[in-house]
């Protein structure tokens, strides 16, 4: 595990604490800031922080991919390896890097001679050619081709594993949470929230942070009561009260509130009696459109709930309103 401390004011204001440990997964929106962090712990951009304070670049114990990886086009893929290293016994050692990352039988080769994938991999031998304490990737699934991104990725991660070294990947693909066994957010300049990929994913702090993993808010209100459980209360929203769950527990009532929800966890009633734990709405349809073989559902009751449902459940007409269950622990309140 490694305890990151950096705080920089150009060429954007950040101020970062966070623990790397496993595979690790910095999530931000494009201009966050995410790609600055790495340059900073590589030495690359001017920053006060922990650890390598005041050390230049190749005194650093760091290794880093790039976004494009950076390999020099004029040089074969053992060269590129090479590079970072003592000339004496380069040769050998860039070989046996290549052949831990299943590319020695490609070691004569140019860049341009290799595809995307292959590429990620020599910049991974040669930013392990270093003898790192810490591995730095930048949004290491955006050169690669979705058809092939899940499998390369996961070839990726059981080499960068078999090295044995924390790795910090920052991306604003949450899908790269999926395979992490640390996630945090950066939002405004700060890690907003850290935790594993299921604990923020479950109860994501604020608005930022679940918007990673699927929440939209739906509306505002004012919490009227807390609930028996620890993290329950009743919410009040155009006069009609909501039971939820609360993001954090500096929650009370009277406290002002933002809702948030996950499309995928509003559905359609039953014709039975409310499933328990669940809460009935009527949903006033304002937008539907197609995704694919579903259609998307916006509406109001009285919050702003999407609704994704099967193509062949909306074909019986121009339904204005649908009685719609959610459940209580899938409403989510955050501060205002």
């Amino acid at each position: 595990m490694v305890d990151i401390s950096y705080r920089l004011a150009e060429p954007i204001a950040l101020q970062i604490s966070l623990q790397v440990e496993g595979f690790t997964v910095l999530l931000g929106l494009s201009g966050s800031g995410k790609s600055t962090l790495l340059r900073a712990i590589a030495g690359l951009t001017a920053a006060e922080g922990e650890p390598y304070a005041g050390l230049p670049p190749h005194r650093r114990r760091v290794g880093y991919l790039p976004q494009g990886y950076a390999l020099f086009p004029h040089l074969r893929a053992w060269e590129n390896v090479a590079y970072p290293m003592p000339r004496q016994g380069a040769r050998q050692r860039a070989m046996e890097l290549l052949e831990r990352v299943g590319l020695r039988e490609l070691a004569q080769r140019y860049p341009a001679e290799l595809s995307g994938g292959q590429k990620q991999r020599v910049a991974l031998a040669r930013a392990m050619a270093r003898g790192p304490e810490i591995l730095l990737l930048d949004e290491p699934t955006s050169a690669l081709d979705v058809p092939t991104r899940d499998e390369i990725l996961a070839e990726l991660l059981r080499e960068v594993r078999d090295f044995g070294v924390p790795v910090l990947a920052v991306s604003h693909d949450p899908q790269l949470c999926l395979y992490a066994d640390r996630v945090a957010v950066l939002a405004d300049g700060v890690i907003a929230q850290e935790g594993t990929a299921q604990a923020l994913m479950e109860k994501p702090r604020n608005a930022q942070v679940g918007r990673f993993f699927g929440y939209v808010e739906v509306g505002r209100g004012r919490i009227a009561a807390l609930g028996q459980s620890a993290d329950t209360a009743e919410v009040v929203v155009d006069a009609r009260r909501l039971d939820a769950r609360l993001a954090v527990p500096s929650l009370g009532e009277g406290s002002l509130v933002r809702l948030g929800c996950r499309p995928t966890e509003v559905r359609l009633a039953g014709e039975g009696a409310i499933p328990p734990g669940y809460q009935r709405l009527e949903l006033t349809v304002r937008n539907a459109h197609r995704e694919g073989s579903f259609w998307r559902l916006d509406g109001t009751a009285p919050i702003n709930l999407p609704l994704r449902i099967p193509q062949a459940l909306w074909r019986a007409g121009p339904r204005r309103h649908l009685a719609v269950d959610i459940a209580s622990s899938e409403l989510l309140l955050w501060s205002l």
